[in-house]
């Protein structure tokens, strides 16, 4: 029991090093991107992961500054004119708001955000990283919203800055081409960092610097409040804690299928505002739990939310001990260490799809995408669910008179059941009516994870839709569940237009052109065959 339990310390130690490894530049790029600065970064940092994870769920996961949190704040201290007074009370406003939330029914709602409204968000978030750090990276002035940066684009290309030009490409150089070999041990933004800045520091190059900063712990500010404040803080507060909760909720179920530990939504929630709140009080960064740092912190062996403690301590140790390296950070190497942030929230994977995607994905993706980039993160977001649902439902109605005759489940089900008992369940035949979506996903793999003898599943799907972009990375997973688990799946497609369709998908390089079929018989016949039983 004991050497277990230290195991389980000595995973969680790890992962908190490695997660600390990444959350430093990251907390100082964003911090300095929100225009808080570098140890308001660091501090939000150490102040949520301590706090949410002494309230949170017991998992890994390691909270902090984060890119769509960055955006907003920035946002926040230029609409404020960087005057604490004015910032603090709209932090603790969205803190109290995220803390409403979690009493609320919302939490548990996230896992029905269709895709491509996920996907168009972080698509956006990306873009608006990469296109506000363009103009640092080559010795510019960072602009508050995106608009206003692509107009100041000419101006801020004739006057570049060469030597924060070679020092941001060089740090891109890094982070983009690094050799496996050498990111498996090191962190590439760690590494990126340290060298860039020493190159900065040992030729004396004429660029702009973190500066300024000195140890020393967090002031509490007591918010002031007035109606008029309340007034107008309310929708960026809103925006803040709407957007944080979604990226902590969708971190929660990375980490669950990472670690096979359902969490609390509502508690993570909860855990998140609290912390939030006391960096607003602190003059902390605003932030979220971040999926990142709390991944690597999972594959280093970390398994408890002790991680997020000890990453927290470490964090402090390292603020206390090199400020001075923190004050020599060039503006242009956190600017690139950002750019590659931004591009790894692109989602590129959905490129590999769109071609087979319904346009009305399509039109939801790019909607959501352009909202987010050149007007307003919440709006976009709720646009995006609102457009998704409208489309969705007119797809199901647009179905409700189609009726496929080729094949008759019914027919089946005596015979079915005869299959599983007789194989002792080591055949298991299942059946998706219906429009197989994104939020239908959690009850089938939860339905999956029970099946614990099984050797094959037969998958029907009976419907004449074809496989949207949320259902097919929905089928991708189930996939990658079942080959973890050792089971091996058919898929019976009855319809030609659908079984056209996973046959020109990855999927079926997945699961195997000989485990697709179109009749039910065909499947049943050849798992039978192969468990060698006599049914």
């Amino acid at each position: 029991m004991l050497k277990e339990k230290l195991n389980v310390l000595k995973g969680d130690l790890f992962g908190a090093i490695i997660a600390s490894i990444i959350a430093f530049p990251q907390a100082v790029a964003f911090g300095v991107a929100s225009g808080m600065g570098a140890l308001a970064g660091l501090f939000g940092a150490i102040i949520l992961s301590l706090v949410a994870g002494i309230l949170g769920c017991n998992l890994p996961l390691i909270s902090g500054p984060t890119g769509p949190a960055a955006i907003i704040t920035a946002i926040i201290v230029s609409g404020a004119g960087g005057n604490l007074e004015y910032i603090i009370p709209i932090l603790v406003l969205a803190a109290v708001f995220q803390i409403v939330i979690s009493l609320t029914e919302i939490p548990r709602m996230i896992k029905y955000v269709p895709y491509p409204v996920i996907s168009g968000f972080l698509t956006g978030i990306g873009l608006i990283i990469i296109i506000l750090q363009l103009p640092p990276l080559i010795g510019g002035v960072t602009h508050s919203s995106t608009i206003k940066a692509l107009l100041y684009y000419p101006e801020i290309f004739l006057n570049i800055n060469l030597q924060a030009l070679i020092l941001g490409l060089a740090t891109l150089g890094i982070l983009f081409f690094t050799p496996k070999i050498i990111s498996k041990f090191i962190p590439v933004q760690l590494l990126a960092l340290v060298c860039m800045t020493g190159a900065a520091y040992y030729f004396g190059l004429d660029v702009e610097k973190v500066a300024g900063v000195t140890f020393s712990l967090p002031q509490a500010y007591i918010p002031h409040f007035s109606l008029a404040i309340i007034t107008k803080s309310v929708p960026i507060a809103l925006t803040l804690a709407f957007i944080t909760t979604s990226e902590s909720l969708l971190t929660g179920i990375i980490m669950d299928s990472l670690t096979k530990v359902r969490h609390n939504s509502k508690r993570l929630v909860a855990s998140q505002g609290i912390g939030n709140l006391f960096c607003a009080i602190t003059g902390s960064m605003y932030g979220s739990a971040a999926t990142m740092r709390s991944v690597a912190a999972v594959k280093a062996g970390a398994s408890t939310k002790v991680a997020a403690l000890i990453s927290a301590f470490i964090l402090a140790f390292v603020l206390f001990k090199f400020t001075g390296f923190i004050s020599q950070i060039p503006i242009c190497v956190l600017a690139a260490i950002l750019i590659k942030i931004g591009y790894d929230i692109l989602d590129l994977k959905v490129l590999k799809v769109l071609k087979y995607a319904p346009k009305d994905d399509l039109y939801v993706l790019l909607t959501v995408l352009g909202l987010t980039v050149f007007y307003n993160l919440i709006f976009a977001l709720g646009t995006g669910i609102v457009l998704a649902a409208l489309l969705y439902a007119k797809r199901v109605a647009d179905n409700t008179n189609i009726k496929v005759n080729k094949y008759q489940p019914d027919a089946y089900s005596e015979y079915e059941t005869k299959v599983e008992r007789e194989s002792h369940y080591k055949i298991r035949i299942l059946h998706i009516d219906g429009q197989f979506f994104f939020g239908s996903i959690t009850q089938i793999v939860s339905h999956f994870d029970q099946m614990l003898e099984t050797e094959y599943i037969i998958l029907n799907y009976t419907s004449n839709s074809e496989l949207d972009m949320s259902a097919i990375f929905a089928l991708e997973d189930i996939i990658v569940r079942l080959q973890e688990q050792k089971i091996k799946l058919y898929l019976v497609i009855p319809n030609e237009k659908v079984y056209n369709q996973i046959k020109s998908l990855e999927i079926i390089s997945q699961i195997g052109e000989d485990s697709l079929f179109s009749d039910e018989a065909d499947a049943i016949n050849k798992a039978i065959k192969n468990t060698h039983l006599e049914v």
